[in-house]
């Protein structure tokens, strides 16, 4: 696995920050340093070979946006989109795919794109239809990482951070759909963001 970056010490100054979000945990400048170490260690993993990219949407446009602007490999895009229904994400509800890949991935390089893994159960069910389609290779790219939080075993190849359990909003991570433009990862204080509501 990609090695983790260490959190450097921010010089750059911090934007003004929206209502109940703050302090900011990732600069912009911290992801885009970290997504460049991501790109090179993907790109020594397949060197000269066309790569698959996929990402689940819509968590990850921006960090695949991103990822794909950084990668030397020629490379083919294609989106997933999942949903769960039954029991909340808390009691891990059944997965369902709502939007299946347009590109066959049968005998090609695959890279499934996550913007943030906890559980496990959603990138495990992934994973195993992915896989039934035999790709020649499957690693898994994530932006952040819980392990912590880890209820099924899942193997990631590159991660780019492991925050702690704070409730984190922008670079794609969303509360109610807002925040997901923001180019930093912060933390939103939901609780204040509810008071001020009323």
């Amino acid at each position: 696995m990609a090695t983790l970056a260490k959190q450097p010490a921010r010089t750059e100054p911090e934007p003004p920050l929206p209502e109940g979000v703050g302090p900011i945990v990732y600069s912009e400048a911290q992801i885009q340093r970290r997504v460049a170490g991501l790109a090179r260690a993907i790109d020594a993993d397949h060197p000269g070979r066309e790569l698959v990219v996929i990402g689940v949407l819509t968590g990850t446009v921006i960090f695949v946006a991103d990822l794909l602007r950084a990668l030397s490999v020629p490379t083919v895009v294609d989106f997933l989109a999942i949903s769960r229904f039954g029991p909340s994400r808390e009691t891990h509800g059944a997965v369902r795919l709502i939007k299946d890949l347009e590109t066959r991935i049968t005998g090609r390089s695959v890279l499934l794109v996550e913007n943030f893994v906890d559980t496990g159960f959603t990138l495990h069910y992934l994973l195993n239809t992915l896989r039934a389609r035999q790709p020649e290779s499957l690693r898994v790219c994530a932006l952040l990482d819980r392990p912590q939080r880890r209820l099924i075993d899942v193997s990631l190849d590159y991660v780019g951070f492991e925050p702690s359990d704070d409730f984190l909003i922008g670079y794609g991570l969303h509360y109610r759909q807002q925040y997901r433009q923001l180019p930093y990862i912060a933390k939103l204080d939901v609780e204040e963001l509810n008071h001020h509501a009323f």
